[in-house]
């Protein structure tokens, strides 16, 4: 392992969690467990006959276990409910004018916006705490033509775009078709080598696509001094550290690599 530390991108690190300097990210899965569940496994108290094989210690009867359908999801939320799938589909389309479509640009260079996310919007100050408050949804949209973050709000009962607010600078979490394309520049480029080196070893087989990572990341901001000039614009174009990890594998350390998908280059940040 140490040889491979020294020979590649500067890190391979087994195990299910990697700490990067400024950059914490800890995901937490649980199970369903057996809470609120009676001793023998029924619901409500009500028992369950006894089948052969089925006993366990004691002779007690184990009943089967019970998985409930998940209930059905409406086309139309209700207040500070999360919004459904339809919810979802309907205010894109209705964010999405032709007129924005035409006139910017997705990560890959298509043509139209980037989708970063639809969230349920937050009432006004004069709304709060009203049972009747609208509902509406924020659709976020970065648009690579012009380096712009578009935010358009969706009255959800009527149907209409009722805001719509544009903004430079400002560089919201990456969705995860932009890590892709941060991690597909990465292996095109000569700095990608490091990596596909590691992944090479690690697995035996050549890295040739973002399918084979699973890809965490983050946006980078220029900061004075701390990196070469051709990463100045970093903050004003949407610029990725990305920390990837092979597929049931280690964590490639490549904190030192920086992506601008904007101007679509990779750099290395100065030691």
């Amino acid at each position: 392992m140490r040889k491979i530390v020294h020979r590649h991108l500067g890190k391979m690190v087994a195990g299910t969690a990697i700490a990067v300097a400024g950059t914490a990210v800890m995901v937490a899965v649980t199970l369903p467990g057996t809470a609120g569940a009676d001793d023998t496994g029924t619901r409500a108290g009500k028992s369950v006959p006894q089948e052969a094989g089925a006993a366990g210690a004691g002779g007690r009867a184990v009943a089967p276990g019970v998985v409930e359908a998940a209930p059905a999801e409406g086309q139309q939320g209700e207040g500070r409910d999360p919004l459904t799938d339809d919810e979802l589909k309907r205010v894109e389309k209705i964010a999405l004018s032709k007129q924005l479509f035409r006139s910017s640009e997705s990560v890959d260079g298509d043509r139209g916006p980037q989708r970063l996310g639809v969230d349920l919007a937050e009432p006004e100050a004069d709304e709060a705490g009203r049972p009747d408050a609208p509902r509406r949804a924020d659709v976020t949209f970065y648009d690579y033509r012009d380096d712009t973050l578009v935010t358009r709000t969706v009255d959800l009962a009527t149907g209409k775009m009722v805001h719509s607010d544009t903004q430079h600078g400002v560089q919201p979490p990456l969705s995860r078709a932009e890590k892709a394309e941060a991690a597909a520049l990465l292996i095109a480029d000569p700095l990608g080598s490091g990596l596909k080196a590691d992944y090479q070893d690690a697995t035996g087989k050549a890295l040739t696509s973002p399918d084979q990572l699973q890809l965490s990341g983050a946006v980078y901001r220029a900061a004075p001094g701390a990196q070469p000039a051709v990463l100045d614009p970093c903050g004003e174009h949407r610029c990725v550290r990305l920390f990837p990890k092979v597929k049931n594998g280690p964590w490639v350390d490549a904190r030192s690599l920086v992506i601008d998908l904007s101007a679509r280059k990779v750099a290395r940040l100065d030691r």
